[in-house]
């Protein structure tokens, strides 16, 4: 699956139950149990789908998600999670930008059939290429451009580990980051990350500047002015 989703949710036993079913079924977990930070995390790195509670420190989630509709620039699948059971509330929630709405306590099951579904519907949504400068991917067919011109297929890691920078962009990913995609929790002994990235920038020739090494904090796309 290799879908993301952040969790926010201030009560950490339930946090951490929600946490491990997660990960269980194969997703890749951020925490957060305060508001404000929750809606940093969201628009820097947006998840595949938001899980979120409605009582929250420093920010409570209606206003956590009304403001995220505000300020993203693509559109976030959020499951309220709240014991909230009034009409009210729900219309609150809905009126946010909410896409599904989920009663405490709820089945583990459900609350995972209810994430799927939600990631789906992003992708729908989303389209199948990205364009960032001279480099144009294909999600779907797996196609690479540069400059206009269609260049080799990539080995599969290396292909990934470029997706990951240009989804990221204009921000700096983590090695650390950068294994979890590629190897999730399950990285390899040896630097196999060096190797990929040795790998994608003789793949991409001349367009090896765009893959910039930022000292100390992990890699980053760098497009030209």
């Amino acid at each position: 699956m290799n879908h993301r989703i952040l969790v926010v949710e201030d009560h950490a036993p339930l946090r951490a139950q929600i946490v491990t079913l997660l990960q269980g079924a194969g997703w890749r977990v951020e925490e957060a149990s305060d508001g404000r930070l929750a809606l940093q995390l969201a628009l820097e790195q947006p998840p595949d789908v938001l899980l979120l509670d409605l009582g929250l420190p420093g920010l409570d989630g209606v206003e956590l998600c009304r403001r995220l509709r505000e300020q993203a620039d693509r559109h976030i699948p959020v499951l309220m999670l709240t014991a909230r059971d009034a009409l009210d509330d729900k219309r609150q929630g809905f009126g946010a930008g909410a896409d599904d709405y989920l009663l405490k306590p709820f089945a583990g099951e459900e609350l995972l059939w209810r994430c799927q579904a939600l990631s789906r519907r992003g992708e729908l949504g989303r389209s199948p290429v990205l364009e960032r400068g001279p480099l144009r991917i294909d999600r779907r067919s797996g196609e690479l451009r540069l400059e206009g011109q269609v260049l080799p297929a990539l080995p599969r890691q290396a292909y990934r580990l470029l997706l990951a920078l240009a989804e990221a962009w204009p921000r700096t990913v983590s090695r650390s980051e950068l294994q979890q995609t590629l190897w999730a929790d399950e990285p390899p002994e040896s630097d196999a990350l060096r190797t990929h990235l040795y790998n994608l920038r003789q793949s991409l020739g001349p367009g090896q500047s765009l893959i910039k090494t930022v000292h100390g904090v992990g890699l980053r796309l760098e497009l030209p002015q």
